[in-house]
């Protein structure tokens, strides 16, 4: 009953309406959030309208999904992740975090196609040095944005004195490897 694409390119068009009842225009079907989550696992692309008046919702439904994860206890996102992304909510940093969060997501993804290819290669475990080593990387391009953007008239303070960094960068260390321990377990079980 699936009904074919125009073109393959084309992203799958979900109509969402009034009664917050989202229905797929190429299986002529509707649909849930997990059956949209189910297309994002797939790589399939897709644009949620608004079925009245046309407008792009994709963003406001796929926070929608990510909101429901967190909220069944799967919190992948850190609470200093959050409290750090609502303050650039309205900072002059406002429209640079969005290309970085991109950016390092897609580093992110590639980190993991990399490890799945040496884990199919290898009897040890590698998954820690490479993802700290993308962390340490992630974090050197957000310093360097962060002190780039600092002449521009960011409200970002400028450390004080150079003992105190290193001791925050250990602290900032150890938090990291803390959180990666935790994704080596989750890994873990999926594995």
């Amino acid at each position: 009953m699936a009904k074919s694409k125009t073109n393959a390119n084309d992203p799958v068009v979900i109509k969402k309406y009034a009664n917050r009842r989202l229905y797929d225009t190429t299986r002529s079907a509707y649909i849930t959030l997990d059956d949209l989550k189910a297309l994002v696992h797939e790589g399939t692309d897709f644009v949620v309208q608004d079925a009245k008046s046309g407008e792009d919702l994709t963003h406001s439904v796929l926070t929608q999904i990510i909101f429901e994860q967190e909220a069944q206890g799967q919190h992948l996102l850190p609470v200093d992740f959050l409290r750090q992304l609502i303050r650039f909510y309205g900072d002059s940093m406002q429209n640079i975090v969005p290309g970085f969060l991109d950016m390092s997501m897609n580093s992110l993804a590639q980190s993991k196609e990399r490890f799945a290819k040496q884990m199919g290669s290898t009897a040890t475990n590698p998954l820690f040095g490479l993802f700290e080593e993308q962390v340490r990387q992630n974090m050197a391009l957000f310093e360097s944005t962060l002190k780039s953007m600092s002449s521009f008239g960011t409200s970002q303070p400028e450390p004080k004195s150079e003992p105190a960094a290193p001791a925050k960068r250990d602290d900032d260390l150890d938090e990291l490897r803390a959180q990666m321990a935790a994704m080596q377990e989750k890994l873990d079980k999926l594995g």
